[in-house]
């Protein structure tokens, strides 16, 4: 690790924006500065090597200009250059999820051909598809669709990047991807949702999947302007800052109090005094920032990814802590894990840590957010930015898609009046580690 970009004792560049996958995280600086760490089995921190790494680190010789925007999938990532109207992508590529036209892990951003000269409102990533909003207002998916998530009308995945036909006509404001589920707000507050709905995270009154995009009753008479997907919840915010949450809640992710599932949207009525601004969804946690700059998470916590300070599962909306009590500004929710960076441009992380996700330089659990030194101007380790080696893609070693797959759980959905396996309880659905598909001989 040889160049820096910061001298010692020098604040690193402000932080623009942070995401966060399955098990990595990504930062963009100001200067159009791209950082990753975490894990990178699979190539998805872009260093051109399969290598994880503890602490925030360049991607050296990406020098695509005007980043704007920077998306975690679980085990892949992407980035939109707004001066090239260019779209990258980078890490697992089973299922197409990259863009590419094939199933081929990548280690360094590579450009997404199919979407050369579009100019990109918004992009999302969930476990294995993706989704872009066009300034021309297309909806584009592209990945795996085995329920139906790409809004196509069938359950083929899809190699590169196709218009959702559904869309045609309807402004989309904001689109979410959850595991296998995708959600949308459009400009009029409408809300939609297709793929995976066996919990109710579609919204629309019953456990049925959608093929293609299908719209939600009107919550209150409410405009939507906000969502989010967790793995198989929804997150979503009216015009007026109330916050909404619907699916899957054994874990208490929806934030209602109790741990039913919810199949419509319901009002988190805990919050109902605040405005919310931001939302994200993890696996099985939920994060809500509020305009006054205050953070609140629940649900699953096993790792201290809700950042309360314990252990223990919340079925309410936790208020997290800041040293100085520090004004949050963004909030990302990986997995496991959560990242954060406040209004003096520190950022924290907390959660699971086995990958070094948190960029803390240790692989240990943190249930508080605890300061990324290297990316933070009050960190007190601050001294520089380390830069990758970029490897050479042909040294890497090449696993094929037919000698992997992906381990999707099959839970049984929870009969009317079963409390059993609630909270932190046994789930055998849940591994015990970070390990999330397996290598298996031809």
């Amino acid at each position: 690790m040889d160049a820096a970009i910061s001298a010692a004792h020098e604040a690193p560049p402000a932080v623009v924006l942070v995401s966060a996958g399955a098990s990595h995280s990504v930062a963009l600086l100001a200067g159009n500065v791209l950082c990753t760490w975490g894990r990178g089995e699979d190539g998805q921190l872009g260093h051109g090597d399969a290598e994880d790494r503890l602490v925030p680190t360049v991607i050296s010789g990406f020098d695509a200009p005007g980043i704007t925007s920077v998306i975690c999938g679980a085990d892949h990532t992407t980035a939109y250059s707004e001066d090239e109207h260019q779209v990258y992508s980078w890490g697992w590529g089973d299922f197409g999820r990259l863009g590419h036209g094939n199933s081929t892990d990548v280690f360094t951003p590579q450009p997404v051909k199919a979407l050369q000269g579009i100019k990109i409102k918004q992009l999302a990533c969930g476990d294995s598809h993706c989704l872009a909003v066009t300034m021309a207002g297309e909806v584009l998916s592209w990945g795996r669709n085995q329920n139906g998530q790409l809004g196509l009308g069938t359950t083929e995945d899809s190699l590169l990047p196709q218009t959702i036909q559904a869309f045609v006509g309807i402004s989309v404001k904001m689109i979410a991807a959850g595991a296998e589920h995708t959600a949308a707000v459009t400009e009029d507050g409408e809300i939609y949702g297709w793929g995976w709905g066996r919990y109710g995270n579609l919204g629309l009154g019953d456990r049925n999947d959608r093929f293609v995009p299908e719209k939600v009753s009107s919550v209150e008479g409410e405009k939507m302007v906000l969502v989010a997907c967790g793995w198989r919840h929804t997150i979503t915010v009216s015009s007026s800052g109330s916050l909404y949450t619907y699916g899957w809640s054994k874990y208490g992710q929806l934030g209602h109090g109790d741990f039913e599932d919810h199949l419509v949207p319901h009002k988190v009525e805990a919050l109902k005094d605040s405005s919310t601004s931001q939302i994200s969804g993890g696996w099985r946690h939920t994060m809500a920032l509020t305009s006054d700059g205050k953070l609140y998470g629940w649900g699953w916590n096993k790792f201290g990814q809700v950042g309360a300070g314990d252990n223990a599962d919340h079925c309410s909306p936790a208020q997290v802590n800041f040293p100085e009590e520090q004004k949050v500004a963004q909030v990302a929710c990986g997995w496991r894990h959560t990242l954060a960076f406040t209004e003096k441009k520190n950022v924290f992380a907390w959660g699971r840590g086995t990958s070094g996700q948190l960029g803390h330089g240790e692989i240990v659990d943190r249930n508080t957010p605890v300061m990324i030194d290297a990316l933070s101007p009050d960190g007190p380790g601050c001294k520089k930015l380390e830069s990758s080696a970029a490897i050479p893609f042909a040294a890497k070693i090449w696993v094929s898609p037919s000698e992997r797959y992906a381990l999707v759980p099959d839970e049984k959905v929870a009969k009317p009046g079963d409390v059993s396996a609630r909270g932190n309880g046994a789930d055998a659905s849940v591994p015990e580690n970070d390990v999330k598909r397996m290598r298996v001989s031809s």
